[in-house]
């Protein structure tokens, strides 16, 4: 098992190495590739990952909050009657919970299970069964230090205490709620026998209240995250990165990866950008606005919108800001394209403020909300999704997919107090300046919910960004 620090000191002799390959290899190795050369975009660190704390420092304080998510989970595996919570870890296959369960630390093992049971009693038992035993595991579960192996320590603990009910992440919806493999899956079977095989159920349910549940002290955290989100946001959409005419969107993507490797920030999607132009055809997928081929050049007069996230400290960000470019002569951004966005603050306020409370069912709200906008005139999409520690989290989406198909159980969901959203909506509105073509506002801003309703981490895009 290597540490996060070994693991970056290899990262970086790697990257060194190629990096001087590269360096020295004949200018003629490049022009015999069949690769274009990109614009290359001096890229300076963020001013706001400064604020980020180094990475030994983000584990401690990460292993901080799993303290306190340990003293929650009894109380939740009860409300689900679940006696007993098995999540298995595989070599090169990590699953998506280990890191939320467990310290956040690489898990190198064949196999490795974190295994919870409710004994009756006040405190949760918790094994953990891996290659080996070291410190830092040992301060959250029951880790010798000669390991047995799993076909021994399962068995005694089934025997023992006589779970009814036998948890695993299999028959969620959701692929964090069914990510374990059919291969662990036959092995936990077989070593629970027929006893234990009947009581074999889903803990997606857990899951998704265990995932969905913030502690105050990550707020801090997440609320950093979002500010740095909109920071390389911002700065992508501005005319530090784009030249009008001779800016691709694929200068502009590389410019966001390049960017979050200088803030020592990751993202768990590839950052994309649309481009609507005046007399352009609206080229379209799965019913959204299609994202723009990377060949294509940013002119005066474009609208752009991007979409972007980043992944640090346990948390996803995702975030959709739009930039208008000016024509030559223009000083502002023409007033059609204002009340478009009026358009979408309107949305943004009735979904937000109005029908959003505790409690409240995730339908009710969608469809009240939708039901404003048509008495408004107003052309709207909603698909807002919880987030967290996944982009796309597990809890209660106000989302039109979820609304209209009820077979994924999101229509019963009520909102739950303290919960992360990823508010992101758009509104479709013509334009006079392009001749009546409409315009697709497109927002996503993330929130957590108060009494009062949803509130933003960092304040909405107001107007415009303006590229020069």
């Amino acid at each position: 098992m290597r540490t996060h620090l070994e693991r970056a000191a290899v990262a970086a002799t790697l990257f060194a190495a190629v990096a001087m390959s590269v360096a020295m290899a004949p200018a003629i190795a490049l022009a015999q590739t069949d690769a274009p050369l990109r614009r290359t975009v001096p890229v300076r660190r963020d001013p706001v990952a400064t604020a980020l704390p180094s990475w030994s420092e983000q584990i401690r304080i990460r292993e901080g909050w799993l303290e306190k998510r340990h003293q929650m989970l009894l109380g939740m595996m009860r409300r689900h009657d679940v006696q007993m919570w098995i999540v298995a870890n595989e070599e090169f296959h990590d699953d998506p919970l280990a890191e939320f369960i467990a310290p956040p630390r690489p898990y190198t093992g064949n196999r490795d299970f974190f295994i919870f049971v409710d004994t009756g009693g006040p405190q949760l038992k918790k094994v953990a069964v891996t290659g080996y035993s070291e410190d830092n595991l040992k301060r959250f579960f029951e880790s010798p230090d000669e390991p047995k192996p799993i076909n021994v320590v399962l068995p005694e603990l089934f025997a023992r205490f006589q779970p009814q009910h036998v948890a695993l992440g299999i028959g969620g919806k959701r692929g964090v709620t069914r990510s374990l493999t059919h291969d662990t899956y036959v092995e936990l079977y077989n070593l629970l026998g027929p006893v234990g095989q009947p009581r074999i159920t889903s803990a997606a349910d857990l899951i998704e209240e265990y995932l969905d549940t913030r502690i105050p002290e990550e707020m801090p955290y997440y609320t950093r995250a979002v500010q740095l989100t909109e920071s390389l946001a911002r700065r992508a959409l501005s005319n530090e990165v784009i030249v009008p005419g001779t800016t691709t969107v694929g200068d502009v993507r590389n410019w966001l990866y390049d960017a979050m490797w200088a803030a020592g920030v990751r993202t768990w999607f590839q950052p994309d950008l649309r481009v609507q132009r005046r007399g352009m055809s609206r080229a379209s997928s799965r019913g959204f606005l299609a994202v723009a081929p990377e060949s294509t050049v940013i002119r005066r007069g474009d609208v752009v919108h991007l979409d972007f996230g980043i992944s640090v400290m346990g948390f996803d960000t995702d975030w959709q800001k739009m930039a208008y470019v000016l024509k030559p002569g223009e000083r502002d951004v023409p007033a059609g394209l204002k009340a478009a966005m009026t358009n979408s603050h309107t949305l943004q306020d009735a979904l937000m403020k109005t029908w959003s409370r505790p409690g409240a069912l995730v339908s009710d709200v969608y469809d009240s909300t939708m039901a404003d906008m048509q008495r408004r005139g107003i052309n709207a999409m909603i698909y807002s999704h919880p987030i967290g520690n996944q982009g796309h989290g597990l809890g209660a989406a106000i989302d039109f997919r979820s609304a209209q198909r009820p077979e994924l159980g999101a229509t019963g969901k009520r909102l739950r107090r303290g919960s992360y959203i990823s508010i992101e909506l758009n509104t479709r509105t013509p334009v006079p300046e392009w001749d009546g073509q409409d315009v697709f506002v497109m927002f996503e801003d993330d929130a957590h919910l108060t009494d009062a309703g949803w509130e933003f981490f960092r304040p909405r895009q107001e107007a415009w960004y303006v590229i020069r």
